[in-house]
């Protein structure tokens, strides 16, 4: 084995013996809103989902915009309309979510970074110094005004009402929003933070349920060790490294892509140290469970 190379082999088996050495002490788990499918939590841009039937009703743009905030500066009903089917507690963790959770028991997990706001990693068990919401948290808010904070236990009941939600300063004209992040603003100061100071010290890269398009987080891949192994267990390829070819007066050329470092070489001769574990990313998980000698654990973890 070239001595550039961390892992034996770029599948599963080559996963589970870097694992079961004893070298990942320091795993950084990136996940997406995929891992989160299985626990039937719909996609709102889906037509035929509750979700889009309740969107239809005000002309939205794009079903997407209920999220951005300029359009919540402008109409703030379908965000709190959508706000009960939203609101953690009403769907239970996957396999995926107390896999993570698992490795933070046995004190291998640096740290999980989530796409999601479902708050699904929380009820698994992972530590809050553990976790990272990406893209913000129900379990508090804010008003957009005077920024005074409630957490979500003081305002749940009525969020459940689907009608939006006033400062309850009477001389404040703002709106009590959820820390989710919209579209248009900054990711959480604690995403900035650690993520680079996370990155650069973690052994391992495990990816799932994420189609590492959206940025900053889909940069993160890239900040890793370059000799640090990175698995994405997904059901579709994505961040696939590829050169383009360019005409150079006459001569065709390979150019490499701007974002180079935070796409993964699975697919690629130069390849060190990514690996893509394809199909049901759950059952992916569930396998690689059993292969590690995991898998009876995880399952005691979830309520029967």
């Amino acid at each position: 084995m070239s001595e550039d190379r961390k892992l034996k082999s770029f599948d599963m088996d080559g996963v589970v013996d870097y694992i079961k050495s004893g070298k990942a002490k320091k795993i950084i788990f990136l996940t997406g809103a995929g891992i989160s499918t299985a626990a039937g939590i719909p996609d709102f841009r889906s037509i035929g989902t509750g979700f889009y039937s309740n969107l239809q009703k005000y002309n939205l743009p794009e079903p997407s915009d209920v999220f951005n905030i300029k359009y919540f500066k402008e109409n703030q009903e379908p965000f709190y309309d959508l706000c009960p089917s939203l609101l953690p507690g009403k769907y239970k963790p996957t396999f995926i979510h107390y896999f993570g959770a698992y490795m933070a028991k046995k004190g291998i997990l640096l740290k999980q970074y989530t796409q999601n706001i479902d708050g699904l990693e929380r009820i698994a068990g992972v530590p809050e110094d553990k976790l990272v919401e990406s893209h913000g948290t129900f379990s508090t808010a804010h008003c957009t005004e005077c920024k005074k904070e409630w957490k979500l236990e003081e305002i749940r009941d009525k969020l459940l009402l689907g009608k939006p939600l006033h400062c309850t300063d009477p001389d404040c004209k703002g709106f009590i929003k959820p820390d989710i992040v919209f579209f248009g603003e900054n990711l959480p100061t604690s995403f900035q933070h650690n993520a680079r100071i996370d990155l650069r010290s973690c052994d391992m890269l495990l990816i799932s349920g994420t189609s590492l398009k959206v940025n900053p987080f889909a940069s993160l891949p890239g900040t890793a060790p370059e000799d640090v192994p990175r698995v994405l267990i997904n059901l579709d390829k994505v961040a696939q490294y590829t050169e383009e070819e360019m005409d150079m007066g006459g001569e065709i050329v390979k150019v490499t892509p701007p974002n180079f470092r935070s796409l993964l070489r699975y697919d690629h001769p130069s390849n060190t140290r990514d690996v893509y574990l394809g199909g049901d990313c759950q059952e992916t998980f569930k396998e690689l469970a059993r292969r590690l000698g995991w898998y009876d654990d995880i399952i005691a973890m979830m309520p029967k």
